[in-house]
């Protein structure tokens, strides 16, 4: 069995900007393989140093002529093609003894690289894998802290060594632009951008990303002292740097106001657990905020983060933890309010609305991000026990008389409804769920599938499937969630013993 090749970039210098696998591959490697000038010293095996073991096989491709002369019958290009041939024998011969090659690439290993002469002789004979690297160009853009292309531009890539009157017509019609192997080629480089009239929007970039980094005008750059490994960058013209907002006074006072000086409130629903149960949309609300506030243990599953103020507080206090929220944001505050779960399902995105109808928030803008529902996480772990018609009652009776929630228990029992029943019980509250089970059997048959699930997403997940005959409410506790089965919903074992509960969408007709 013969060996994999590897063409591994490794980034524009600074060995921080190796990836992960390009690490991996690295030091995995039977063998590794790098070009090198001459001289022997080869800037591709010095980024790659650090992944390097000392019994690895060694495999240096010394060019045998860079910007010299040869006397070569074919030249120049005779000896490269001759060079380039020998090289990919060597690796061949490592490939067929089974051993791994990694070959190593400055920045990517298809962008003007090296490698791709040993990926045209060698990939069609082995398994090959091409890992690709950030180019000098995307590390000259950041160096400069200059965005390359934005919205509709066109990035132009263009190598030095075209001619001068070729490079100037490119660049004469071009957008945002790089202008690769520079080196001797520098001078013909600089009279095509003058011809083009892009010389002053020209920036000269050397060795970005390493300690020998150099950027400057490139109108100013001395020809005498340009290597090979620098390049010039014609950035976007619609992404010069923005003079810095003015602050909202009080905000300023405040410290980090809102990027446009007014604040707002956004009501973000964590899911039911862990960070995996999270959406793009509400991480990305939590980002931009500059306080955070809620219930402590729903504080607490948001990473930390020192640019911004966290508010906990109780979890009978809503009220007053929405007027926090809305008088932070009339003062230029981006506020998060966290709820688990979604925030609009018995949770803070009522609150904080009802708070701000009162005239003096009347400025100030709510948005609700949504979030997975604990109803629908403990759902998916038992199947679809909600595929049909179901409410969702909550069982404390803080906010709301036992009264009306036993009539709303009545009611969804008599119209064969599945029920999820949220805050079931408490170290308060231990009666409820044993009159809500008496209320549920006059309805339904004590066989009814019931799922119980406790801290789903969380650390100490448990979720059973029992019957409303057999649900023990003594097991019950503020962290489960119940969904009780319609006479329709079904309860089976499956081959690997695994509780699997589901409600047809279909539903008989009734005589």
């Amino acid at each position: 069995m013969s060996g994999r090749l590897y063409g591994v970039g490794l980034g524009p210098g600074d060995p921080e900007l190796v990836t992960v696998k390009a690490a991996r591959l690295i030091g995995a490697a039977d063998v590794v393989a790098y070009h090198a000038a001459r001289h022997g010293r080869s800037n591709a095996r010095a980024i790659a140093a650090q992944y390097l073991r000392p019994e690895q096989i060694e495999e240096p491709l010394i060019y045998p002529v860079t910007t010299e002369t040869t006397d070569h019958p074919g030249g120049y290009q005779g000896a490269i093609d001759e060079f380039y041939a020998d090289a990919a024998q060597r690796l061949a011969a490592h490939l067929d003894a089974g051993r791994d090659v990694v070959v190593l690439a400055e920045g990517d290993p298809f962008f003007y690289g090296s490698y791709m002469h040993m990926h045209k002789r060698l990939a069609h004979r082995y398994p090959t894998e091409v890992v690709p690297g950030v180019t000098s160009v995307s590390a000259a853009s950041a160096t400069l802290g200059r965005p390359l292309v934005e919205r509709d531009e066109v990035l132009t890539v263009l190598p030095g060594t075209l001619p001068p009157d070729e490079l100037a017509t490119r660049l004469a019609d071009a957008g945002p632009a790089a202008i690769m192997k520079l080196g001797r080629t520098f001078t013909g480089v600089r009279e095509a951008l003058e011809r083009a009239g892009r010389l002053d929007d020209a920036w000269y970039v050397e060795r970005a990303t390493t300690d020998r980094e150099r950027t400057e005008p490139l109108a100013e750059v001395d020809p005498a002292t340009v290597p090979y490994f620098s390049l010039a960058l014609l950035p976007s013209p619609a992404t010069t740097p923005a003079e810095p907002a003015a602050q909202n006074g009080s905000a300023a006072r405040r410290g980090s106001p809102a990027l446009d000086g007014a604040g707002s409130v956004t009501v973000v629903g964590l899911g039911p657990g862990g960070r995996d149960w999270l959406t793009p949309q509400a991480q990305a609300a939590l980002a931009a905020a500059d306080d955070l506030i809620g219930y402590g243990p729903y504080l607490d599953r948001v990473a930390p983060n020192p640019r911004q103020r966290r508010h906990p507080s109780d979890n009978r206090v809503e009220a007053e933890r929405a007027a926090f929220a809305l008088d932070l944001a009339k003062r230029g505050r981006r506020v998060a309010v966290v709820s688990s779960g979604d925030p609009g399902v018995f949770a803070m995105a009522a609150a904080v609305l009802e708070v701000s109808e009162d005239p003096q928030w009347k400025d100030v803008p709510v948005r609700v991000v949504p979030g997975l529902t604990a109803a629908q996480a403990v759902a998916s772990r038992v199947g679809a026990p909600l595929g049909h018609d179901f409410c969702i009652v909550s069982l404390s009776d803080r906010l709301k008389p036992w009264r009306v929630i036993a009539d709303r228990l009545a009611a969804a029992a008599g119209a064969d409804l599945v029920i999820a029943l949220y805050n079931p019980a408490s170290n308060s509250r231990r009666e409820q769920l044993v009159r809500a089970r008496e209320l549920l059997l006059a309805h339904r048959s004590p066989e009814t599938p019931v799922v119980v699930g406790r801290d789903v997403g969380g650390p100490s997940e448990t979720v059973r499937v029992t019957t409303l005959a057999e649900l023990d409410p003594a097991t019950i506790d503020m962290r489960c969630l119940l969904i009780i089965g319609s006479s329709q919903t079904r309860a089976c074992i499956r081959a690997d013993g695994t509780a699997l509960v589901f409600t047809p969408r279909h539903y008989p007709a009734r005589s």
